[in-house]
Order: C-alpha cells, then sequence, then structure tokens
C-alpha cells in the first residue's frame, strides 16, 4: 500500500506515526512544500521570547529522523493538484511538476495568514506571524524596531505583542471589536486583560477599524485607522488565519469559506482521499455541530483518525470541546466548551455563572491569588457545557478537568461533589471546582474558609 501524506505539521506527523507503527513496511511519502519538515507554530512565541534558542528547536520532527525511521520524505515540493479520477497528486519543485500515484492519500491543506487588503500592507517591515518563515523574520525585526502596532487582538496578535513589549518596545494593540481576546475570555475578564496590559505598557486601542498604513519612502510611518493615527515603524497583522484550499476547489468539495467538507471518518468527497488540520471543520460536543477549532490537539486526533481509516478501520473523529489555554504577561487562563463567541450554535436554553475565589486558604500568605471562574451550562438539565478560568496562579489544568465534565455530560451536582484533594499548599478543602458548581447553584458551603 502506498500513502501519500501532504503536510508534514500536526496532523501529517501524526498519520505518519500511526501508519507506521500499525505497518511498518508500508511504502509512506510525505510531502512539504517547505525547506524543513514539521514546524510546531505554537512554540513560535517562545523563540521571539528567548526561551527557544533557535527555530530548530521547535519542529518535532526533521529529514534525518524521518528517513531514519524510512519515511520518503519530500521537502521544496508543493502538491498543487488533486487527481482523484486517476489517483494521482501534481508535484511542483524546482525542476517543474510531476505526477506521483497513491492508494490512499491524507491531506493538510492547512491554513495562511492574510494581510488586511488596505493601502500600505506591501510596505517594508509590514509582517504577517504563521510558520517558521514568519517567526524568523519578526524575531530578526525584534533589534531595530522602536514602535510597533500589531493588528488583531486574538491568541497569534497577543502573544507578538507580549514578546515585543517584553523586548522593551514600544506596542499598540489595535482590534475592531471591543476587547482582545474575544474568542476565548469573555466581558467578565476584561477589565482584568486591560489592566494587565496597562500595567505591563502594552496599549490597547479596540473598536477602531484600520484603514491604512502610511509611509515614506517604501517605509512605514504609521497606522491610521478610523478614529486615530498611531506612529510605527513595524507592523504586524495577525486578523486570523483563512483555509489554504483553492489549489482543491476542482478536486474536492469545499463549502462556502473554504473549508475541505470530510465526513465523521474524516474522508473527503474523493475515493481514498482524507483531509484534516486547519482546513477542515471539527465536530463540537457542546454543539453537536462541527465548527473550525484550530489547535494542535485537534489536528493530532485527526492525523490518528485519518491514518486508521486509510489503512481499514472505521474510526471516527472523537468529539472536542476546543479546550486551550494561553498566559497573558502574568497571568494565565484557560477555557473550554462553549463561550459567548460561540454560544449561537447551542440548541438548548443557557444559563451562565461567574465567580472570584481562593485558591489555597488565606494562612498560606501566596498574595491573595484568586481565580476568575465562569461556568456555561443548560438551564433544564444543569449539565456543564463550558467553563472559562483566569489567575495570576497557574490554574489552567482546571479546563482539562471541566473538559472532561463536559464529554461526560456532568451536571453541576456532579461536579459540586467531585472528590478533589486538600492540602493547603495546592487548595483548600472544597476545591475552587467545587465551589464554582455550588455557587451556580445558589449553594453558600464551601465558599467562606473561615468565619472569624
Amino acid at each position: 500500500m502506498k500513502y501519500i501524506v501532504v503536510g508534514s505539521s500536526h496532523f501529517g506527523y501524526e498519520a505518519v506515526e500511526t501508519i507506521l507503527e500499525a505497518e511498518p513496511e508500508a511504502e509512506i511519502h510525505l510531502f512539504e512544500r517547505e525547506d524543513k519538515a514539521s514546524f510546531m507554530s505554537c512554540g513560535a512565541q517562545s523563540y521571539l521570547m528567548n526561551i527557544a534558542q533557535s527555530p530548530d528547536e521547535l519542529h518535532y520532527a526533521n529529514e534525518e529522523s524521518y528517513k531514519k525511521q524510512g519515511i520518503n520524505i519530500h521537502l521544496n515540493s508543493d502538491v498543487v493538484g488533486v487527481n482523484a479520477d486517476k489517483n494521482t497528486v501534481t508535484v511542483k519543485t524546482e525542476n517543474g511538476e510531476r505526477e506521483e500515484k497513491y492508494d490512499r492519500l491524507l491531506l493538510s491543506p492547512g491554513g495562511y495568514a492574510p494581510k488586511l487588503n488596505i493601502p500600505g500592507n506591501d510596505l517594508e517591515h509590514v509582517y504577517t506571524f504563521r510558520g517558521r518563515n514568519d517567526a524568523e523574520i519578526v524575531k530578526a525585526r525584534m533589534e531595530d524596531a522602536k514602535k510597533v502596532v500589531v493588528i488583531g487582538g486574538g491568541y497569534i496578535g497577543v502573544e507578538v505583542a507580549e514578546a515585543y513589549r517584553e523586548n522593551g518596545q514600544d506596542v499598540t494593540l489595535i482590534d475592531a471589536v471591543d476587547r482582545f481576546l474575544p474568542s476565548y475570555l469573555d466581558e467578565e475578564f476584561y477589565p482584568s486583560l486591560s489592566k494587565e496590559a496597562e500595567e505591563k505598557g502594552l496599549k490597547v486601542q479596540t473598536n477602531e477599524l484600520v484603514q491604512e498604513i502610511k509611509g515614506e519612502n517604501g517605509e512605514i510611518q504609521a497606522v491610521v485607522t478610523d478614529q486615530a493615527e498611531y506612529e510605527a515603524d513595524t507592523v504586524i497583522m495577525a486578523v486570523g488565519v483563512k483555509p489554504d484550499t483553492s489549489w482543491l476547489a476542482n478536486s474536492l468539495e469545499l463549502d462556502e469559506a473554504g473549508f475541505v467538507v470530510v465526513n465523521d471518518y474524516l474522508e473527503t468527497s474523493a475515493k481514498n482521499v482524507y483531509a484534516g488540520g486547519d482546513a477542515t471543520l471539527i465536530p463540537f460536543k457542546a454543539t453537536g455541530k462541527k465548527q473550525n477549532i484550530a489547535l494542535a490537539t485537534n489536528a493530532r486526533k485527526q492525523g490518528v483518525t485519518a491514518a486508521k481509516n486509510a489503512m481499514g478501520e472505521k474510526v471516527e473523529m472523537p468529539v472536542v470541546n476546543g479546550t486551550s489555554g494561553l498566559a497573558f504577561f502574568d497571568l494565565k487562563f484557560a477555557t473550554t466548551g462553549l463561550n459567548n463567541a460561540n454560544l449561537k450554535n447551542y440548541d438548548g436554553s443557557i444559563k451562565t455563572f461567574y465567580t472570584e475565589e481562593r485558591v489555597r486558604p488565606s494562612f498560606m500568605r501566596d498574595g491573595d491569588i484568586k481565580v476568575e471562574m465562569k461556568l456555561f451550562y443548560d438551564s433544564e438539565t444543569e449539565v456543564i457545557l463550558g467553563a472559562q478560568f483566569l489567575s495570576t496562579g497557574d490554574i489552567t489544568q482546571a479546563a482539562n478537568t471541566l473538559s472532561l465534565a463536559i464529554s461526560n455530560e456532568m451536571t453541576l451536582s456532579d461536579l459540586g461533589k467531585a472528590d478533589f484533594f486538600f492540602q493547603p499548599g495546592f487548595s483548600r478543602p472544597w476545591n475552587f471546582l467545587n465551589v464554582l458548581a455550588l455557587k451556580a447553584q445558589g449553594k453558600t458551603f464551601g465558599s467562606t474558609e473561615m468565619l472569624f
């Protein structure tokens, strides 16, 4: 059996390893359009912040390691066409184009970071931030940049803004909506985020539409919005990711947004062709619908699922909760399941509850570390559907716990009486997760640790 895997990031990596484990003698060809394989983009901020000393550290496999496994790795090889009727792909290299035959094809088309279609988007030092090349360019610019404008307040924009600010640059973060990180944390958490940004010297401008990047002699002078003008010499656009699938339009079924249509087994509209990664939609537990959840964890699961199905098993893609987390300067936050950004997709009545609690007893004198929490649950059944957490302490594993609760359809009562350990260095007699559920039910025991 000859397997062709296109794209060597999370989906492709996991697909190759899954096939190799089950069929050690399989003929596996891995195609990568870049000159290096398996770059982990989610680690790029660590490179900007000098945690990773080289981008080479952010590859979980390379040409040599693939060859040692017996994988036919093809770098600088761009798959530009799928010919499903002939079971071939068209591969473009510096030597021209050629056809490569397959028995099973596993595609990870991925996505690309677009630039805003505004005047000045082609000026020098206007960058995007996706992939190794962008990471190296944006990192190199940190030596000379003085005034930086980051456009877009999602994960990527916030990570780049933080890295440049920690490096000493004057940084302004601009977003068209009323707050940054709106897809991950709801309005209740924004005062803490905003305060943290202010204390760390990160300027945040919300509800502003960028209209132009002004330049002179090819160099950036300022970023112009519908409300103000901001001096700049460097601009990073982090305005989302789009599926890189235009080359598949005549080969596979795509939806209106350009995502590859796949069934529960990650089969595409073409026989023997499977797809996953950022260019596909993921089944979301809380709503029962598929949506765009571009996370490495999901792509890894898809890689395993697609590979098993390509080998003849019948394995459904696991339903996920979109669990993710991030640090923002001294704050740590994590989220799972429903939030206000995806609430419209839920067929039912929702209740939410927000509260703040101490993480440990006051006698631990740990700087009064508290956790801000929000819970989403069905108003009729009290089944838990989503949660968000933010603290100066590392409480992010709470999102993993709540993800399990969502997957197992636990109720507020189940979480309220769940068995969590107590040790003053880590928690209270009533864990903050117990208290969150109990308070959502209107119960007060557990929320007061001492009466004097």
